[in-house]
């Protein structure tokens, strides 16, 4: 199968408003619109973060794509929701809002995983939190519909994007509708977008309406029926969940004839057309139908919000159907209408990538925040994006939905290019650039080696159980851009902060070494999330084999460049199929190599991830699903989550009392004790523990007071890092 080309971003004459030029910031207020001599906007970005003219921030890249495509954009960022008069501010808009919630979904960004509330947020002048609505994608659209309801209103960001089909939601614990429904918006786009938003701009400013834009990649629509001429084949046909007989048919838009085993159904949608409904079961033939005109009938949200089974079924089928290059379009009934989603966009080619990240970025947040910090900026300005997407295709990430498998580069030219221009327009610019990266800082330019077969493939990841022998492993471009960026004026380090795949490192140890020796500044953050196998195999992450060659390759290497430098592994509680047992065995995993760490990640379902699908359903969706299918364990009370985070933390005092009654409770006793060989102290050394501390007073209080003494405590392992 070939693969499918795209025109290019830049296909379109520019929009006659073109002539008022570049804008320094695009325009919050109508006093910056009259300072640029407009009357009024093409376009409104609403946005759930605060502004900031930078290409790691989603409102920018998508305000300054369409500037350079000629539209007039203005943003109004964190407005206040309680009305829809802040939504007026900078007037009606001639061809549409677009709304996200911003870089994180809103609930994500305002709820810890156990559910609490953050008191922060990375995006707001001074990290104040609370400055956006839950599920900020419904509220804001709602708001802009109440502004101008003649306004095609089309969403978009991560929070839309992971919405866009009925999905699983963790705050509520139920399945809730797709977003397009609850917000009222016109269009969904969901990816990176940049194609699907140049399109429809175009489209609505050549006159088209908004009704018209069903069939454009990376979009979502709602229609009252499937259009005429499409084969429609249930997901069934995909991946059937049970036996057919056992059971009357989920489908809703299946005949009473249907279930025949040799005829195909005609049946017409409201406006009289045909459509070919295809009955089971798949014939060889009907596999070679034409992706552009076949779509998947998804179990209806009806249908998944009361079937958990159904639900995975559904979850596993959509990301079976996310390679943009065989992906077929997606349809679920909600009620009577019906939720179409066209297949993904065409990833962007390098030039692309270049003119998107070469645009007129400031760089810096807009001055109405008066100097105010915004942490999220503060982390990132000086980092450049260098690549995107992620075929890791581990099971608890949103990533890879949200971006892609397909990995997306820059030039080098672009990428040096950005540095210069950190080091020019930052303020306060050291000669530190914080990261080279991305999702995986070592994935770029890795993607298949043939591009017939990668336009084939429908594998979730790349690299598991094994690395694909199709996938090019040659890390040398990484490499040689790493020596370009250190050589580049008033530049003198260039730190790698972006996560590591070390399965994908250790295949080149040219490029470990080279990361190693002059890009590791003490630290180095990978990812393992556990170290048993049968967790390991629920997350689709590699064994622990692997984690042991690359550690030996990183202590070698720092070693030979005369540098004292350690590891930081990240781990995940909570994970579905993770059992207790498997917690402690990580504990031990821990405690044998002398971590002791500080902050740790108890799994957090998000929408659309396998992993969500696990949770939901307790059953895999990695494999063929029955409604016999093995159940697997999934903590989810408070206290099975608290005690897999507890077995992280096994040697905070905290968790003492709660790990000995679950040691007892599993038959794991022998844990328990004074030697360096168990994992908690017994009862009588924590009393003496604690009488010493109160003697001399705590750890914490020593520590302020600079009490250069230290608890030396019989058993204790050396504390390799704290995370």
């Amino acid at each position: 199968m070939p693969q499918i080309q795209a025109a290019p971003l830049t296909r379109y004459p520019k929009y006659w408003a073109e002539c008022f030029g570049i804008a320094p910031f695009l325009p919050t207020s109508r006093a910056e619109m009259t300072e640029l001599g407009w009357d009024s906007c093409d376009v409104v970005l609403i946005s759930g973060d605060a502004y900031v003219d930078h290409p790691s921030f989603g409102m920018a890249v998508i305000g300054r794509l369409l500037e350079s495509q000629g539209f007039r954009v203005g943003i109004i960022a964190q407005p206040d929701w309680t009305s829809a008069e802040p939504f007026r501010a900078l007037g009606k808009p001639n061809l549409y809002f677009g709304v996200t919630a911003g870089n994180m979904d809103s609930l994500i960004n305002r709820y810890t995983a156990d559910l609490r509330i953050r008191h922060d947020d990375a995006y707001t002048p001074g990290g104040e939190g609370g400055k956006r609505p839950n599920r900020a994608v419904t509220v804001y659209s709602q708001r802009c519909k109440e502004a101008w309801k003649d306004v095609p209103v089309v969403i978009g960001g991560i929070e839309a994007s992971l919405r866009r089909i009925a999905q699983y939601d963790y705050w509520s614990d139920e399945v809730r509708r797709s977003v397009l429904v609850d917000s009222t918006a016109d269009i969904l786009l969901y990816g990176n977008a940049e194609r699907a938003v140049v399109e429809v701009t175009q489209r609505l400013a050549a006159g088209e309406p908004v009704s018209a834009l069903t069939r454009i990649r990376g979009t979502t629509v709602i229609l009252p029926a499937v259009p005429g001429g499409f084969t429609e084949l249930d997901s069934s046909r995909i991946d059937w969940p049970g036996r057919i007989d056992a059971m009357p048919s989920p489908y809703e838009m299946r005949s009473a004839n249907s279930c025949s085993e040799t005829s195909e159904v005609a049946a017409q949608n409201e406006q009289g057309e045909v459509v070919r409904i295809v009955p089971m079961p798949l014939r060889k033939w009907e596999q070679n139908l034409a992706t552009d005109a076949t779509c998947i009938r998804l179990p209806s949200f009806e249908k998944v919000s009361k079937d958990p089974v159904l639900y995975a079924h559904a979850s596993r089928v959509l990301h079976q159907e996310s390679n943009p290059h065989n992906a077929r379009t997606l349809v679920q009934k909600h009620g009577k209408r019906e939720v179409w989603v066209n297949p993904p966009a065409i990833p962007l080619t390098t030039e692309e990538m270049d003119h998107v990240f070469g645009l007129s970025y400031a760089r810096v947040p807009h001055p109405m925040y008066q100097g105010k910090k915004i942490p999220a900026y503060d982390m990132i300005k000086t980092s450049v994006n260098i690549m995107r997407g992620c075929f890791g295709g581990c099971t608890f990430c949103s990533i890879t939905e949200h971006e892609g498998r397909i990995i997306q580069s820059r030039s080098h030219a672009s990428i040096l290019r950005e540095i210069e221009e950190i080091r020019d327009k930052v303020p306060g610019f050291t000669g530190t650039i914080s990261d080279l990266g991305g999702p995986t800082s070592n994935m770029y330019t890795l993607n298949c080696k043939d591009p017939d077969i990668q336009a084939s493939c429908r594998k979730l990841s790349c690299v598991y159980p094994g690395i694909c022998k199709n996938l090019n492993t040659d890390h040398s471009p990484t490499t040689e851009l790493y020596r370009k960026a250190r050589r580049v004026e008033g530049v003198h380090t260039v730190a790698i902060a972006s996560g590591l795949r070390y399965d994908l490192a250790v295949e080149d140890p040219e490029y470990v070494k080279e990361l190693v020796t002059h890009h590791v500044g003490g630290y180095l953050k990978i990812a393992p999330e556990h170290s048993e196998q049968g967790t390991l195999s629920m997350m689709m992450k590699p064994g622990m084999g692997t984690y042991d060659r690359f550690e030996k390759m990183f202590y070698q290497f720092s070693k030979e460049a005369g540098k004292k430098q350690y590891l930081i592994p990240y781990f995940i509680a909570g994970h579905p199929g993770c059992s207790d047992e498997d917690m402690v065995n990580l504990a031990l995993w821990l405690k044998r190599h002398g971590f002791e760490v500080d902050q740790v990640q108890t799994f957090y379902p998000s929408p659309m991830s396998l992993a969500t699908a696990m949770y939901h359903s307790d059953r895999n969706p990695l494999k063929h699903l029955t409604y016999k299918s093995k159940k697997i364990f999934t903590p989810k009370i408070k206290q099975q989550r608290q005690l897999q985070k507890a077995l992280l933390r096994y040697h905070d005092p905290e968790n003492w009392p709660l790990l000995r009654e679950a040691l007892k409770a599993m038959g794991r006793s022998d844990l328990i004790g004074d030697s360096p060989q168990h994992l908690v102290p017994s009862e009588n050394r924590e009393l003496r523990m604690r009488s010493v501390n109160r003697r001399q007073g705590s750890p914490r209080a020593q520590k302020a007071r600079g009490d250069k003494r230290t608890q030396k405590l019989p058993g204790k392992s050396p504390r390799r890092r704290r995370d």
